[in-house]
C-alpha cells in the first residue's frame, strides 16, 4: 500500500462513517476476553521485586534500582577496558533483572486493574494491591524512588540519565494505580504508594540523571515528559505537569519535520521501531496533557510538523510495513507494527475512524521482549473513559 493508497482508503473510510467523526469505541467490549486472559493467569503469580534479583556490579542497596546500557558491549581491542558502543545491538549480557521486573510489574498491574475495571471483581483489585504493597510499601521489598544507576556502562560510569526511561514502564502503573484508588479509596496501600510516586517525581525534576533526561531532544526527552506528567496527575502536581506540558512543546518542533518524519529517530539504526515507539509517547502526552486551550495534537513550530503530522506520516507504514523507504531495523524488525496507541488516541482525537480500524486490526500482545520494552501501554480501557 502506498500513501497515495492509504490516503484514498482514509477518504473511504470517512465516508463509510458518514462524516469525518469516529465512531463510539467500546474498549472494555473489544478488550474484555484479551483482559481477563491475562489478569486469570497474573491472578496465581506473586508479586516479584527488584529485591529478589541481586545486582553484583552495583554500587547501591538490594533496594536501588540497577540495569546497565543496551547498546554497550566490550571493547574487542581492549576487552578489560571501558566499554564501546554498538548503536541497535543489545548486548545479552547485560544486566537486565530490575528492568524485567518493572516491565512485568507494567504487564501484570494494568491488566488486573483493566480486568476490575470491566467486571468489579474484587479479587483483581486486591492482587494488584499485593504488588503495589510489596512495590511501594513494604520496608523489606520496596524500591527506592530513584534511578541512581540506571543503564550503567561498565568502565564509564554507575548511571546516567538517560537510564531514567526504565521507569516509563510504571506510566501504566501509575493510570491503574489512579483507577483503582478512585474506585477502592479506603483501603491503605494507596496512600503510601502516592507518596511514593511523589518522591519519585520530586527525584526526577530536580536530580542530575532526572534534569539530563529531561533535556534530552529525541525519544528519551519525550518519555521523561510522559513519566512526569503521569505521575504528576497520580500525585497533583499541577506545576510539573505544567512543566512536562512545556517540555513537549519544546521537543515538538525539532522533533517532528515539517512533512511529519522524525529525523532524529530516522537516524537510528533501527528507525521504524524508534519512530513507531516515540510516537506513542508523543500521542500519549497529547492525550494525556492537551487541555482545550492547549492541543497538543497540532501544536508545531516555526517550521516544523505537528504530532498529528507524525501520525500522518507514520500511518501508511504501520498499514503496510513493506512500503518502509529504509532498510530494515538491525533487531526486532519482524515483531513491529503492534496495535500502536498513537492510532487508537489519534484516531478519536482527531476524529479519523480510518486509525481505529487499522488499530484493531493489529496484535494487542506481542510475545518478542524487545517489542514489549518499547511498548508501555498495552490497557487502553484505563486510559479511555468509559
Amino acid at each position: 500500500m502506498n500513501r497515495r493508497d492509504f490516503f484514498l482508503g482514509t477518504a473511504l473510510a470517512l465516508t463509510a462513517f458518514g462524516s469525518a467523526t469516529a465512531a463510539p469505541l467500546d474498549i472494555a467490549a473489544i478488550d474484555r476476553a484479551r483482559i481477563l486472559k491475562a489478569a486469570d493467569r497474573y491472578l496465581a503469580e506473586k508479586p516479584v521485586t527488584i529485591t529478589a534479583f541481586a545486582a553484583p556490579r552495583s554500587p547501591g542497596s538490594r533496594q536501588d534500582y540497577y540495569s546497565e546500557a543496551d547498546y554497550w558491549w566490550p571493547d574487542p581491542a581492549n576487552p578489560k577496558g571501558p566499554y564501546i558502543r554498538k548503536d541497535g545491538y543489545s548486548n545479552p549480557d547485560k544486566f537486565t533483572a530490575h528492568r524485567d521486573a518493572v516491565i512485568r510489574l507494567g504487564v501484570q498491574l494494568p491488566a488486573l486493574a483493566a480486568a476490575y475495571k470491566v467486571t468489579k471483581d474484587a479479587r483483581y483489585a486486591e492482587h494488584a494491591e499485593k504488588h503495589l504493597q510489596a512495590w511501594f510499601v513494604a520496608s523489606d521489598t520496596r524500591m527506592n524512588p530513584n534511578l541512581e544507576h540506571a543503564q550503567a556502562i561498565i568502565g564509564v560510569n554507575m548511571g546516567r540519565g538517560i537510564g531514567v526511561i526504565d521507569t516509563l514502564h510504571l506510566v501504566e502503573v501509575a493510570r491503574a494505580v489512579s483507577v483503582l484508588k478512585a474506585a477502592r479509596p479506603r483501603v491503605a496501600v494507596y496512600a503510601p504508594t502516592v507518596a511514593w510516586f511523589d518522591a519519585y517525581l520530586a527525584w526526577m525534576s530536580t536530580s542530575a540523571n532526572g534534569v539530563d533526561e529531561r533535556d534530552q531532544k529525541n525519544n528519551h526527552g519525550t518519555c521523561w515528559a510522559l513519566q512526569a506528567a503521569a505521575f504528576a496527575k497520580l500525585t497533583g502536581r499541577k506545576a510539573e505537569l505544567d512543566v512536562a506540558r512545556g517540555r513537549i512543546k519544546a521537543l515538538v518542533p525539532g522533533q517532528i519535520a515539517a512533512d511529519g518524519s522524525q529525523p532524529l529517530e530516522l537516524s537510528r539504526t533501527k528507525p521504524y521501531g524508534y519512530c513507531l515507539f516515540n510516537l506513542d509517547v508523543l500521542a500519549a502526552c497529547a492525550h494525556v496533557m492537551s487541555t482545550p486551550a492547549d492541543n497538543l495534537w497540532t501544536y508545531k513550530g516555526a517550521t516544523g510538523g505537528s504530532i498529528a503530522d507524525a501520525l500522518a506520516y507514520m500511518a501508511p507504514f504501520i498499514a503496510d510495513k513493506k512500503t518502509w523507504p529504509k532498510p530494515p531495523d538491525v533487531e526486532a524488525w519482524d515483531g513491529w507494527p503492534v496495535r500502536q496507541p498513537s492510532l487508537l488516541f489519534g484516531g478519536l482525537a482527531l476524529k479519523r475512524p480510518d486509525y481505529l480500524a487499522l488499530w484493531r486490526k493489529l496484535d494487542p500482545d506481542p510475545v518478542e521482549a524487545e517489542i514489549i520494552r518499547n511498548y508501555p501501554l498495552r490497557q487502553p480501557v484505563l486510559w479511555i473513559d468509559a
